[in-house]
């Protein structure tokens, strides 16, 4: 695949999904311009760039790109040969569940047996068809809880945008990010899987049960998703001609993540006007205390967990082939990142 070269030289491309992301805070308090900046290069954001370049969101085909967002994505582009670096994991619960109409006798997992489930229908291409893999996966975990598997239901496909776009919170409406309740209200499905501010809004809005809450098992492994973890990549031109602008990069992800711990008022408004939601939303959403853990990390565990998720994609049709994840990490950015942090350079 061939990449877009797009100024790589003169400009450092950023991308996120309207998501809690210590990158999206250091975005928003203009510390990741400042540093850019710094380093002699300008910063671009793909969600206010034209069509030709925010569609980089999903395949990763630009020199000067770091992406911080949903794993399907970019595992999936990965997995189509584009050359890219993983270089932090973050995981914030984002309010997984699976909702039911308002007079459905569903009560937990063991109960999902039988039922119509909503699966998003393929989108354009793989990348693009993360709504599906969310809602599988979703379901997956959900039916492993009551001892179910993905066999004990029927999927019922649902309408979903074939090629979604990247948005300016700011220039776009809101986008849509709960499928399948129009279905659902109709009858034509029993069941939705659906995640963050805005779906909370939304199901409160039509009156939809949560039947299972994802988030109340302990155990990360049934709450894998497109979202959890979250991976940072790069375009590896970028690491190996500008590292010290991954670095940078992260270091001021880091700064932010300190900094969200004792403003949790500031993260939330920012957050409203990253996911496109309202204060009610956010609130719902992210449970509390989720402010204080926004690092990056490559630690063992988070590895362990995109692993569980490549292996599922890579399981149900997502991807154009395995492969080796250590291969695609890379640790040393980071390590360098919390080093710049630690000197105190990184908020000079």
């Amino acid at each position: 695949m061939t990449a877009v070269a797009a100024t790589s030289l003169d400009t450092l491309w950023y991308t996120r999904c309207p998501v809690p992301t210590a990158s999206g805070l250091a975005h928003s308090l203009g510390w990741l311009a400042d540093a850019a900046a710094d380093a002699g290069v300008s910063l671009g954001v793909l969600q206010e760039a034209g069509p030709e370049l925010a569609v980089r969101h999903f395949d990763h085909q630009l020199l000067g790109l770091v992406r911080e967002g949903g794993n399907v994505p970019a595992i999936a582009a990965r997995a189509q040969g584009s050359s890219t670096r993983l270089v932090g994991l973050t995981w914030i619960d984002e309010s997984q569940a699976v909702v039911v109409g308002p007079e459905s006798a569903v009560a937990g997992p063991s109960d999902l047996a039988g039922l119509r489930i909503g699966v998003p229908a393929w989108a354009q291409d793989q990348a693009r068809s993360f709504p599906r893999a969310m809602a599988l996966h979703g379901f997956a975990n959900a039916l492993r809880l009551g001892g179910l598997t993905l066999a004990d239901v029927t999927a019922v496909e649902v309408d979903v945008e074939r090629n979604p776009q990247v948005r300016s919170a700011v220039r776009g409406s809101r986008r849509t990010t709960t499928w399948g309740v129009d279905e659902l209200l109709r009858g034509d499905v029993d069941a939705i899987y659906v995640k963050g501010a805005r779906a909370q809004e939304v199901a409160r809005e039509h009156g939809l049960r949560v039947a299972v809450d994802l988030d109340a098992t302990d155990a990360k492994r049934r709450r894998v998703n497109n979202g959890t973890p979250r991976p940072i990549t790069v375009h590896a031109d970028l690491l190996e001609s500008r590292p010290e602008l991954v670095v940078g990069f992260l270091a001021q992800s880091l700064r932010a993540a300190d900094w969200a711990a004792d403003n949790l008022d500031r993260v939330r408004e920012v957050l409203a006007r990253e996911t496109l939601s309202g204060p009610e939303g956010v609130a719902a959403a992210y449970k509390d205390g989720f402010h204080l853990d926004l690092h990056p990390s490559l630690s063992d565990e988070r590895v362990e967990l995109i692993d569980i998720q490549k292996q599922f994609l890579y399981t149900h049709g997502f991807l154009a082939a395995d492969f080796d994840l250590e291969s695609w990490v890379a640790r040393e950015p980071l390590e360098r990142a919390r080093e710049l942090l630690a000197s105190g350079r990184a908020a000079s």
